[in-house]
């Protein structure tokens, strides 16, 4: 329902602030822009959706290896304890417990298109055990949540992204894996926030054993894991990370398929049933996606987005805070709604006021650390069917503002100096 009211608001809202400058200026091209853009985003939602198609198959394959070979199954096993207190819907060792650890891992690689349809897997495996055709479970909606605020631990398209400009832009010695930690400070502190609200409203205790030592071990790892790579040169730092992603996922493939091998299962034959799935997860999301990203380039286009960061802007101002991270706000504002659009806006961010300034700095960690909210509930919630979300998107939202927040303080501690006196 929640997501009903904001997609009508949209809508509306846009078209209102639209036809009000179109009739103070006298220029009406606005309402051409709004309309060509809803065409675009509409061409570009089916286009996103038909390009997941490959990536779905071949990882709904894998998974389908996986779950034969007793992969899956292991990994239910290894979080059993932890997932027992989160998901208290999902019987012991249920294969949806495998899925949604193997989305969490790509989540924390930063590998995003891997991500989606071992999620979408999972959501289809949690639906089976939902007693509601059309309203969220609590295991759905704890899982959408975590997926939202999840751990990033390599933010892998970032970190190449922010090379790239740096090489453009001429800057020497620039370290595009300087983000390392602040984005997992930002992201730890995000997905424990996510998952207090969720068991705020599901009653849940987080005060046992496998809750406590899952995210104080998940910080160890975290510490031991930057103080190794601390060590590296900038340069072999960025390489080695993007190394780890990489050799970790064909880890993960070889892993399942040698596993289907000593099962004695025909691989081949299985992987081919599993990725046939592909195709049709792929289709059944197009809509959902659609739908959001055309609302979304309405309030876009009218200029709505601009108008509410320039409000903030002032308001700060007026507080007598500092205004150096407001020009980052509107990634932050934009990430929940479009991942492209965040990405697109942290590339002007980093052009007008440089790749190696505190707002780059910034613009970056706030990238790579926060989740396209509203696409994950369209997408995942689409895909099984689901309407009526419940507390899904608030918890989502509020991961979501915890992580921007957070981004920000880090920055200062982190990157403050590059600030101009």
């Amino acid at each position: 329902m929640a997501l009903n009211y904001i997609w009508v608001a949209f809508f509306v809202i846009g078209f209102v602030v639209a036809l009000i400058k179109a009739v103070a200026t006298g220029d009406g091209t606005i309402m051409s822009e709004m309309m060509n853009g809803m065409f675009e985003s509409a061409k570009t939602g089916f286009t996103i959706s038909i390009g997941l198609t490959g990536m779905m198959a071949l990882w709904l394959g894998i998974m389908r290896v996986g779950e034969k070979g007793g992969v899956i199954s292991a990994f239910s096993k290894s979080v059993s304890p932890f997932f027992k207190v989160l998901f208290r819907g999902v019987p012991k060792e249920h294969p949806a417990s495998g899925s949604m650890m193997m989305n969490f891992s790509a989540n924390m690689l930063g590998l995003d298109n891997a991500a989606t349809p071992l999620g979408l897997k999972a959501m289809e495996e949690l639906q089976d055990l939902n007693e509601s055709e059309t309203t969220a479970s609590d295991a759905q909606i704890m899982f959408l949540v975590l997926n939202t605020a999840g751990v990033t631990l390599i933010p892998t398209s970032v970190i190449a992204i922010t090379q790239t400009l740096a090489i453009e832009q001429g800057v020497v010695g620039f370290n595009a894996a300087d983000i390392f930690l602040p984005t997992l400070i930002v992201t730890f502190i995000s997905f424990v926030a996510g998952m207090i609200a969720v068991a705020f409203y599901q009653k849940i205790n987080l005060f046992k054993l496998p809750v406590l030592m899952f995210v104080g071990g998940f910080g160890a790892i975290i510490a031991l894991m930057y103080y190794f790579l601390s060590k590296l040169p900038p340069e072999q730092m960025s390489t080695a990370i993007g190394a780890i992603g990489a050799g970790i996922i064909m880890l993960l493939v070889v892993m399942f398929i040698v596993a289907g091998v000593v099962k004695k299962i025909n691989v081949y034959d299985h992987f081919v049933d599993g990725a046939k799935e592909g195709f049709n997860v792929a289709i059944r999301i197009i809509p959902y996606l659609v739908a959001m990203l055309v609302a979304i380039s309405v309030f876009r286009t009218s200029g709505c987005m601009g108008y509410l960061v320039d409000g903030i802007g002032n308001v700060v101002a007026t507080l007598g805070m500092p205004t150096d991270w407001v020009a980052d706000l509107p990634i932050g504002l934009m990430k929940p709604l479009s991942g492209s659009g965040a990405r697109g806006v942290m590339v002007d961010v980093m052009n007008a006021h440089g790749v190696d300034s505190f707002q780059g700095k910034l613009a970056a960690i706030i990238q790579g650390s926060t989740e396209t909210t509203f696409y994950v509930l369209a997408v995942y919630f689409g895909s099984v069917n689901i309407k009526n979300t419940k507390y899904a998107l608030i918890c989502g939202l509020f991961a979501d503002l915890v992580s921007v927040v957070v981004a920000i303080i880090v920055a200062y501690a982190f990157f403050g100096h590059l600030i101009p006196a």
